[in-house]
């Protein structure tokens, strides 16, 4: 065996004789973009590879496996705790290869679209526009189909999603490739269909669909989550990411398979749903009303998304560039702006001016109309504690009398939206994700750091509406709260004080979390920022035993074969 030069030119040779030049990306201009995590997090990588076809993806894993360099699988590049990035390369650590999936972006619909065969690059949004037609839809919708997230990325971290009765995204049918001892990687199809033995031949039948396109009594879907969630007796989470319960293959498996495919189930339009908007101050009214709606006999809500008074101000300042773009130009075309948006950020760093558009945008927002209806700025302005909950038309009625029952007794109100009022409640909570991190970008004096908790609690949790400790809320200059409220999974921004420690305050609170019975990460997954418990560090070293592939994710081992300290490769 002889040692692979420091620089990994002879790699990057190899890289380039196997998949060609333009497939093979080194200048730092040219690699930032995949090196740059989504919130800030950077790191290094001796090359990007974008593969054109899945052969070349596969030649790519073989390539790095023979020179013992670890791979970080990405696609869009749109996580939040830098689980899809390369870390921070150190003196003697392995040489790393990103391998970007999303020019791989075919989709095969099976079984008259109720299952859908997604290559590793494909996205929701892609899923939501070849669904559309048939009147099914992808597991989650909008959110992460506006970034351009893929369904594979989706899978690979248990994503979870505002739709009540569809869970985590879980599929146990997959192809993946996976590095044995040896360091040899081997291709396992479990995606319910025949493609033959040999692994070039495999990939090249599923690119071109050549395969049977039958039904499969594989599971495709979390099947029990419609059952799980309506347990408000229990004293765990409903889901989270590193839920025992969903890691299985490629499903939580953080990059530590190189995942070709995966067979998704796909779910029927809710034709004509109706939107309440409901506004109290009583947060165990909301508790009251989500205890109702879940252990009722009717169907179970197709979303409750929550939003205190404050978070629906800043997604109103902050988040209007977004907001009116969506309504204009329609979902279709935001992933191309997000795409835009961070070749932007990419230039203005060359120049170290950070966050650029995010200034510019705010810019922009300023002169564009309020996000507010009418109706929900009436409602706003009497109350601390909002509620959207979006229901079937047949189970509309019974809803109505129950939040009338549950609310009006004790101060609160509600109204039912019209069908365009519904819309624009919905984009206003889902633009309120970016609003912290916006505030943040163009405030540097104001506020210090940007804390970020996605937080599920306890299925029996009523202390939701959180009550911090004196030395957790001195800390915060403003919180911005909201989240899917039937799953008790809730989505915590926090503007430090400029004094704060960023790093005390993060493990204060995740201290008062614990002690809550609380899970965390529950939907953005432990990436560079959480120490992956137990159960999950050992999924992942039984996917990977060599830890060739994402190594360090969740704060674990980064050298071969799970060793504390990382060395360069070593060809075989």
């Amino acid at each position: 065996m002889t040692d692979l030069d420091a620089d990994g030119a002879d790699l990057v040779k190899s890289l380039r004789e196997a998949l060609g030049r333009r497939c093979v990306l080194t200048t730092p201009r040219a690699t930032r973009r995949f090196r740059q995590g989504f919130r800030g997090l950077a790191g290094d990588a001796v090359a990007v590879v974008v593969p054109i076809t899945l052969v070349q993806m596969w030649r790519a894993l073989v390539i790095c496996c023979d020179w013992g360099a670890v791979v970080v699988f990405q696609a869009a590049n749109t996580g939040l705790t830098g689980g899809s990035t390369p870390p921070p390369r150190k003196s003697g650590q392995r040489l790393c290869v990103v391998v970007c999936t999303l020019r791989l972006r075919t989709i095969h619909l099976v079984d008259e679209g109720r299952q859908a065969i997604c290559l590793p690059g494909a996205t929701l949004h892609g899923l939501e526009q070849a669904l559309r037609p048939l009147g099914r839809e992808p597991h989650s919708v909008i959110g992460s189909t506006c970034l351009g997230a893929s369904v594979v990325g989706g899978i690979c971290n248990n994503s979870g999603g505002a739709l009540v009765r569809r869970g985590p995204a879980y599929t146990e049918m997959a192809l993946f490739a996976q590095v044995d001892p040896d360091g040899r990687p081997h291709l396992c199809n479990a995606l319910g269909v025949d493609l033959g033995n040999d692994p070039e031949e495999m990939l090249l039948r599923l690119e071109n669909g050549d395969f049977a396109h039958g039904a499969s009594a594989g599971i495709a879907s979390d099947p029990d989550y419609h059952h799980h969630v309506r347990d408000v007796t229990a004293t765990t989470p409903a889901r989270f990411n590193a839920d025992p319960r969903r890691l299985h293959d490629a499903s939580g498996s953080a990059g530590r398979l190189a995942v070709f495919a995966v067979r998704s189930d796909t779910f029927p339009v809710d034709v004509d749903p109706v939107t309440f908007c409901c506004g109290t101050n009583r947060g165990e009214d909301l508790t009251a009303l989500r205890r109702a709606l879940l252990t009722r006999s009717a169907p179970l809500p197709i979303s409750a998304e929550y939003v205190h008074a404050d978070a629906l101000d800043a997604a109103d300042r902050y988040g209007r560039d977004l907001f009116h773009a969506i309504r204009t130009l329609g979902t279709d075309r935001i992933p191309a702006l997000f795409s835009l948006k961070a070749r932007v950020d990419a230039i203005a760093a060359d120049f170290g001016i950070a966050q650029a558009s995010e200034r510019v945008l705010q810019h922009v927002a300023k002169v564009l109309p309020s996000i507010f209806t009418p109706r929900l700025r009436a409602q706003r302005r009497s109350f601390a504690h909002h509620l959207i909950l979006k229901v079937s038309a047949a189970d509309a009625g019974g809803t109505n009398d129950l939040i009338s029952a549950v609310l009006e007794p004790n101060g609160g109100a509600f109204f039912v939206c019209e069908p365009d009022e519904a819309k624009a409640a919905a984009l206003h909570r889902y633009v309120t994700a970016g609003a912290a991190n916006r505030m943040h970008a163009c405030h540097p004096q104001r506020y210090g750091h940007l804390v970020a908790f996605d937080v599920a609690l306890p299925r029996n949790a009523e202390d939701w509406d959180e009550r911090l400790p004196s030395p957790l809320a001195r800390d915060i200059a403003l919180a911005l709260r909201y989240g899917h409220f039937a799953c008790h999974v809730f989505h915590r921004d926090y503007l430090l004080h400029p004094h704060a420690d960023p790093a005390a305050f993060k493990a204060r609170m995740m201290q008062w979390l614990d002690a809550q019975g609380a899970e965390y990460p529950a939907e953005h997954n432990v990436g560079r920022q959480y120490r992956a418990k137990p159960s999950l560090e050992a999924f992942y070293r039984a996917l990977d035993p060599t830890n060739s592939l994402n190594p360090g994710i969740g704060q674990t081992a980064g050298g071969r074969d799970w060793a504390d300290d990382a060395l360069l490769g070593e060809r075989k």
